[in-house]
């Protein structure tokens, strides 16, 4: 089970992010999750939102150069610890972590992690098997 992330490619100039966000405004694309990484001319900006193909259809046509890739979503406690947990399990059946990156909701017992591995399927059976819970792109939506 995995949601999809849509990763764009900017210039790291002022403005640039917030002219990403104005397009997402102007149509009506709601953020659930945003993380960038960036070097001294361009970044990458990681984004989770409740249409990623109508996003990336409105980044295209603003000429921004972008892809969908499927990353895992899990709902973990919200208390010390609980990233270790995943990233101990994780480690133990020989998975690399490529990136990851938190947000939270309006719930507040719980965080939310999007995790980046070679593996999804493989990745998401391990989790689910020692009781971390995945998150749907429908779940995505509702939030």
């Amino acid at each position: 089970m995995t949601v999809k992330q849509i990763s764009v490619f900017v210039e790291n100039k002022p403005g640039t992010l917030a002219n990403v966000s104005k397009i997402l405004c102007q149509n009506q694309i709601d953020i659930r999750a945003l993380s960038i990484s960036e070097t001294r001319d361009f970044g990458i900006l990681r984004i989770i939102v409740d249409d990623s193909y109508k996003t990336a259809c409105v980044l295209k046509e603003a000429g921004y150069i972008c892809s969908i890739t499927p990353v895992l979503a899990v709902a973990i406690p919200d208390e010390p610890g609980s990233l270790f947990h995943i990233l101990d399990i994780l480690g133990q059946n020989n998975m690399n972590l490529e990136y990851t990156y938190a947000f939270i909701t309006r719930r507040q017992d719980l965080a939310y992690m999007i995790i980046r591995v070679e593996e999804n399927e493989k990745a998401a059976e391990i989790l689910k098997k020692n009781g971390i819970q995945l998150v749907s792109q429908d779940e995505l939506y509702l939030m």
